[in-house]
């Protein structure tokens, strides 16, 4: 009976279940509608909701959208397709009414239900958008602000310098890069397109561009850097505990930090920025080399090409440059700019409205006149570069400045006769030595260079102004009471100066023109300096012309026409320094015993065929160049005036050039090496010795030659060249050089000589088959080699001799027309050898068969140009040894690879893993059995230019 029960209660129960499913579905069924119209009106409060915050986080561009906020709206966006997807199935139910009645009733229950259920989402979402400002917090740093930098891709010069330093930036050894270069001449446009560049974008977490001002203090930059991070600094105020805040920001980011327009050294550690970070980055840009002083790499700005100057201005101009006749004064105008981005873009600005070719034509020559006229833009500019003049710390260094206006615009200045100038002027003060006045001049003249208001020549050894700061200079001369110049060029010297310009002036220049009269007495006591050299039609100098010029300082006369000098010579008693060179016709010099403070005298290249007595009663005398031809044919001119040199006890530089053909300076040079031994102040020697017994004998009797400020240009033996041609491939001078020409075998005189010397030419030498015949120890000191014409060379170092580095401030090795040389190296390398080496020319060494062994391929670490020609045995450059394995980068500073002229090399280096990250020009040309490089666009990464012929190559490889 209970069995029967329970089983009665279930199936009601179930029944029970089953009626109020039913029930349920008619419900649903009969609220469609009901639902339906409650899940729009409450979609719409929804969307509504969502916009109205969306409004709202407008109205703050530095915020953003809370974690919790941004998944709300997510949701909601997902939950509006929902609503559209049952809508759509609301109108196709309603549509249908085929379908069987009981099935049509079934979808619209469910439909319904699905709605009811929505809705209840719906109406949760909207009790959960209750944020207020708490919905927004503010943004995060984006990762790089774009400057919308100017487009340079088409300007070389500029655009060369940004892929030098994203090289740079890639080198995980460098952290810090200085950038600097002159006013104007695109320091910002660079710092912009470091920051717009894609590239960098890529390698930096965060790119922070900080444009620093003139009185820009570390705290300053600190709250600049804040505002880029968006730190919240609430209540700290304290400079430290604001760098400790920066620090602990950036110490998970890999930042790259540009500081533009940097104008005092500055403590980054001060900011905050510690340099520990993980391959963080410091590019910083400066007027000032000085600033740059810690930088692990520094990069110095040129001027534009003349190229690239030329599109920047058509660029800016536009279609006005295409009038007729406007072109060619463009190029003018373009030429007046100097190179300088920033001058072309106000001038240019300036120019694109002038519409006729006469406006131009009278813009041009306002441009050429704007020390006297006011040309729009062109005064600006000129403030900004005046600041590094006014900012220099001496008056002494301003006048230093305002003397390199003498000289053409774009003249090259060889800087050891300005540095003579300057000391003849008193610019350079306590300093009556040369030796002392050369290192204090060197001193102005590097800062000059490190505020960009001089810069070094390609020329080595000469610095120039460039136009624009020439007209500069020439503009606060003409302001000036006690520093007027008068420069006259070739095109506006049609006749000297008239009598006034004579009187106003303290500096004239009239150097390179066609100058052929002079007036007869001008009236010039305040002149200081007059620069008339390489007027080749001046013959004559009028007799009294020089009787008012008690004060003249600087006189050069050298490469002019003149065959003799006035008697009025002899008034100048203040002179300091003659410059007297290359005048052919010059016979001799009369008059000039007056000069009694004369330091300089430089009578190279004349027509004086006799030492002049007149040399022995100056008596301050400290500089002296002279020819071999001033001793005239015979060795009794010599014997005559014997004590010429040994009466100049103050003399400190004697300089005497010889034809390297003429054998008869060999009857001369006994006598004038025992008057020049005993000169107590010499500190400097350029001279010819016929041979070595004849440098014995003058380094046993000098007790001065050894000393460290000793400098010397020492050649022994005849050869077809007299000058030093190793020198040509240094970026700084060379002091003290040496020549051995057509000798033979190793005498102690020379290893004497060669222990002192930095560079080295041995020339058609005999009885030596290595270079360190000459002694591991005595060559150690050289910068520079050259061996050229050696037929007994077979290598150049024997490691076998001594266990000791050799070579090991070697820095350029050029060999040539060696035919036994069968190597460079053989035996040991000991560590260090040849550690300094950057460049290395093989040339005409037809037995040449390996270069790089092992051993020597380990020490290069800093060679930069590899050149080989003609070798004639040579199948690879970089041989594999068994049992030595190559690091990746055996050659990690390797800039410039050239081979010419090798028939049988067959490979570079048979290792395809090894990488060449500074890699740019590659040159191959008659290298015939080569037909594969161990290159591909992976191990080049720097490579600009790839120049071969006769290489079976695809180049696709290397692109």
């Amino acid at each position: 009976m209970l069995g029967t029960d329970a089983v009665a209660a279930e199936v009601y129960k179930d029944g029970r279940q089953i009626f109020n499913n039913i029930n349920q579905t008619v419900n649903y069924a009969r609220d469609l509608k009901k639902h339906y119209n409650r899940l729009t009106d409450i979609a719409e409060k929804l969307s509504a909701r969502k916009e109205d915050i969306v409004a709202e986080a407008n109205k703050y561009k530095t915020k953003q959208f809370t974690r919790e906020c941004q998944v709300w709206m997510s949701t909601v966006t997902k939950r509006e397709v929902d609503v559209q997807e049952l809508k759509t199935k609301y109108e196709k139910v309603q549509r249908e009414k085929r379908i069987w009645r009981l099935l049509r009733h079934h979808l619209r229950a469910k439909l319904s239900k699905s709605m009811a259920e929505k809705c209840d989402e719906l109406q949760n979402l909207l009790l959960e958008a209750k944020f207020e400002r708490e919905m927004m917090v503010e943004k995060s740093p984006e990762r790089v602000r774009i400057m919308h930098a100017p487009k340079i891709e088409d300007k070389p010069s500029l655009h060369c310098v940004v892929k030098d330093i994203l090289s740079l930036l890639r080198d995980g050894n460098v952290k810090k890069i200085g950038l600097w270069g002159m006013v104007g001449i695109g320091k910002t446009t660079i710092m912009q397109n470091l920051n717009d560049n894609e590239d960098i974008a890529r390698m930096f977490d965060i790119v922070i561009w900080v444009h620093v001002s003139q009185d820009g203090s570390e705290e300053k930059l600190q709250h600049v850097i804040i505002d880029r991070l968006k730190l919240n600094m609430e209540g700290i105020t304290n400079v430290d505990e604001v760098a400790q805040r920066i620090s602990k920001e950036l110490e998970c980011k890999k930042y790259l930090l540009l500081l533009d327009e940097v104008w005092h050294i500055l403590d980054l550690k001060k900011i905050g920025i510690y340099g520990n970070q993980k391959d963080s980055k410091v590019v910083l840009a400066t007027r000032y080399h000085q600033i740059c002083h810690k930088m692990d790499a520094l990069i110095n700005m040129k001027r534009m090409s003349e190229v690239d100057a030329w599109k920047m201005f058509e660029e800016i101009v536009g279609q006005n440059i295409n009038i007729s006749g406007v072109e060619p004064i463009a190029k003018l105008v373009v030429r007046e700019c100097a190179g300088l981005p920033l001058l072309i873009d106000r001038v240019a600005t300036t120019f694109k409205f002038k519409d006729n070719v006469h406006l131009w034509r009278d813009g041009l020559i306002r441009l050429r006149r704007w020390r006297s006229i006011k040309v729009q833009g062109m005064d600006e500019f000129i403030e900004c570069l005046k600041f590094c003049y006014e900012d220099l710390d001496a008056e002494n260094k301003k006048f230093c400045f305002l003397y390199t206006a003498l000289y053409p615009e774009d003249y090259d200045i060889y800087i050891d006769y300005l540095l003579e100038c300057w000391k003849a002027e008193g610019f350079i003060h306590d300093a009556d030595d040369f030796k002392v006045a050369r290192g204090k001049g060197h001193t102005i003249l590097d800062e000059l260079i490190k505020v960009s208001l001089l810069e070094r020549s390609k020329k080595m050894n000469h610095v120039s102004m460039n136009k624009v700061l020439r007209n500069m200079a020439l503009k606060i001369s003409s302001q000036s009471e006690d520093f007027k110049i008068l420069v006259k060029t070739q095109e506006e010297l049609q006749e000297p100066p008239n009598e006034k310009e004579w009187q106003q002036v303290n500096r004239i220049s009239l150097m390179d023109s066609k100058l052929c009269i002079l007036p007869e007495l001008p009236d010039c006591n305040n002149l200081k300096t007059l620069l008339l050299q390489r007027n080749n039609d001046l013959k004559v100098i009028p007799h009294r012309f020089f009787r008012y010029m008690q004060n003249l300082l600087v006189l050069d006369l050298h490469g002019t026409g003149i065959a003799s000098l006035p008697s009025s010579v002899s008034c100048l008693t203040c002179l300091r320094a003659l410059y007297l060179n290359s005048c052919i016709n010059l016979m001799g010099l009369n008059y000039l015993e007056e000069l009694k403070h004369l330091e300089v005298l430089d009578i190279r290249r004349t027509g004086i065929n006799h030492l002049p007595i007149q040399i022995g009663y100056l008596i301050q005398l400290k500089c002296l160049r002279m020819s071999f031809s001033n001793f005239g044919p015979e060795t009794r001119d010599v014997e005559f005036h014997q004590n010429v040199f040994s009466n100049l006890s103050l003399l400190e530089e004697l300089r005497i050039d010889v034809d390297p053909n003429n054998g008869s300076w060999e009857g001369v040079v006994k006598s004038i090496t025992e008057e020049v031994a005993t000169l107590k102040c010499l500190t400097s020697l350029s001279i010819v010795f016929p041979d070595v017994d004849c440098l014995k004998s003058f380094i046993s009797t000098s007790p001065f030659w050894k000393e460290m400020h000793f400098t010397f240009h020492f050649s022994v033996g005849y050869h077809g060249s007299s000058s030093y041609h190793i020198q040509d491939c240094f970026e700084y001078q060379i002091r003290k050089c040496f020549k051995l020409a057509n000798g033979e075998g190793v005498h102690p005189a020379i290893s004497e000589v060669l222990a002192n010397s930095e560079t080295f030419e041995l020339i058609g030498h005999k009885g030596a088959s290595r270079l360190s015949d000459f002694g591991i120890g005595n060559i150690n000191k050289m910068r520079g080699c050259l061996i050229e014409g050696c037929d007994d060379i077979e290598t150049i170092i024997d490691g076998d001799s001594e266990r000791r580095s050799a070579l090991e401030n070697l820095e350029k090795m050029y060999i040539n027309n060696v035919p036994k040389l069968e190597s460079i190296w053989e035996g040991p390398v000991h560590s260090g050898s040849l550690a300094k080496l950057t460049s290395l020319t093989l040339m005409k060494c037809p037995k040449l068969k390996k270069i790089f062994c092992y051993g020597v391929i380990k020490e290069l670490c800093r060679l930069q140009h590899l050149r080989i020609e003609g070798s004639l045995e040579i199948k690879e450059i970089i041989t594999k040894f068994e049992n030595n394995e190559f690091e990746p980068k055996v050659l990690p500073k390797l800039k410039t690879l050239e081979l010419y002229d090798i028939p049988k090399l067959e490979s570079i280096c048979t290792d395809d893993s090894l990488e060449w990250p500074a890699l740019e020009n590659i040159k191959i040309s008659m290298c015939q059995s080569l037909t594969r490089l161990p290159f591909n666009c992976e191990n080049v990464v720097n490579l600009r230019y790839f120049f071969t012929v006769t290489l079976l190559y695809k180049m696709s490889k290397v692109d």
